[in-house]
């Protein structure tokens, strides 16, 4: 079946039939000098320390969901709007008691270790680590098949979180919590055609078995 997609928000289009893969570490990240990017202390007096990163977890999450659709005819644009399941978010935290930290500096150290600090054509920092980034609106745009059957809308994040560790001078460590999403993106499945290769906590997979009937073979692993 091609799928014909338009107007989306999504960073990143998946308008596939077997989701998107996930990866999750629960290992240490190598510390990242944050000298590598523009950086500010966890405290406002000292600058240029090292982030250490561990329990990074980087997964796929599925965001939102439409009710199966049936689409008989070739071409015809998908009518039923996604339920919103999850809210994506940019935060970061310290622990209590320690100096006011720099929110952006740590998800500029996160965006590095996790491959997403190019910045954009303006020469501004990547959106991973803008603190004031909106969520996606899954319903933005319209949504349009070439092929028939009773599909179903999904739309979905690659979300990043990961504890740190920030070491700077001669200064206490500050420990802390970052959270954020690299991509956004939105697919479609046909419930009577398997999903080949699938993983079980794949987006694709959880759509399935939230919107298709029960026995559909798109909801088996």
């Amino acid at each position: 079946m091609r799928i014909k997609e338009t107007a989306l928000s999504a960073c990143l289009v998946g308008a596939v039939l077997a989701g998107t893969a996930a990866c999750t570490s629960d290992g240490d990240a190598p510390p990242v000098k944050a000298a590598a990017v523009p950086t500010a202390a966890a405290g406002t007096s000292c600058k240029g320390g090292t982030y250490a990163w561990f329990n990074v977890d980087k997964r796929d999450v599925l965001t939102g969901v439409a009710e199966r659709e049936k689409v008989s005819k070739k071409g015809a644009r998908l009518t039923h709007r996604l339920a919103l399941l999850h809210t994506p978010r940019t935060a970061v935290t310290f622990e209590k008691g320690s100096p006011a930290g720099d929110a952006r500096a740590a998800l500029r150290s996160l965006a590095v270790l996790v491959g997403d600090a190019t910045a954009d054509e303006h020469g501004m920092d990547p959106e991973f680590s803008n603190v004031r980034r909106s969520a996606p609106d899954i319903n933005n745009g319209s949504t349009s098949i070439d092929g028939v059957g009773t599909v179903v809308h999904y739309a979905w994040v690659e979300q990043v979180t990961a504890d740190f560790r920030y070491t700077c001078g001669s200064g206490k460590p500050v420990a802390g919590r970052a959270t954020g999403w690299v991509i956004d993106g939105s697919g479609i499945l046909e419930c009577s055609v398997p999903l080949k290769d699938a993983k079980e906590e794949e987006p694709a997979v959880a759509a399935a078995r939230l919107s298709c009937a029960p026995d559909a073979p798109a909801t088996k692993v």
